[in-house]
């Protein structure tokens, strides 16, 4: 594993010691090794190990929880993304996915689900309820779950397919990839 370039082991003194002599067979060993072995950044293999081993904590309300529930079926199997166990408890998760409408009566308690979860925390807003409020734009129900937690990700749909809610896992993975900090650290929410 590499730091952030590659070092230079001093293999050139026959280069320098013969200018027309090319490298010797140990050099060009050397050589085929590093154009085999694959060399990245801790942080890029810590991102990578995280992707592999998500945790997902279930926070399912209304119907699109259904549709959440199918993903870890023998038709979808969320385990080929290291998702295969979802956690009932939220201090072992660290994917939070909520799915459907959350009324205000229920903004206490997902927030501190959310506050016992161990850093680095994702959210996953499944649906429009979730995402937006949906059609239930009332005094009731909570128009959207950004206003309580920090959210990643955003699953269109009422309700949204396994499929989507899938598509929006491999958003999330490609975001962890590529180096985006999570959304409570960008909103500078406290957690």
């Amino acid at each position: 594993m590499a730091v952030d370039r590659l070092r230079d082991h001093g293999l050139k003194s026959e280069r320098l010691l013969w200018p027309t002599k090319g490298p010797s067979v140990f050099e060009q060993e050397v050589a085929a090794m590093e154009r085999a072995v694959a060399l990245t950044t801790l942080e890029k293999a810590v991102a990578w190990a995280q992707t592999k081993s998500m945790w997902p904590d279930t926070f399912g309300l209304a119907c699109c929880a259904i549709e959440m529930m199918s993903i870890v079926s023998a038709r979808y199997d969320l385990a080929r993304f290291g998702m295969e166990a979802f956690r009932a408890s939220p201090r072992q998760a660290d994917l939070l996915i909520v799915s459907g409408r959350v009324v205000h009566k229920m903004a206490a308690p997902l927030r501190q689900i959310y506050d016992q979860m161990l850093e680095p925390k994702w959210v996953i807003a499944m649906g429009a309820c979730a995402s937006s409020g949906g059609m239930f734009n009332n005094y009731t129900t909570l128009q959207g779950v950004d206003k309580i937690v920090a959210v990643d990700i955003h699953v269109p749909g009422c309700p949204p397919r396994p499929e989507a809610l899938m598509e929006g896992i491999v958003r999330l993975h490609e975001k962890m990839l590529a180096g985006v900090p999570p959304a409570y650290e960008i909103r500078g929410v406290a957690s």
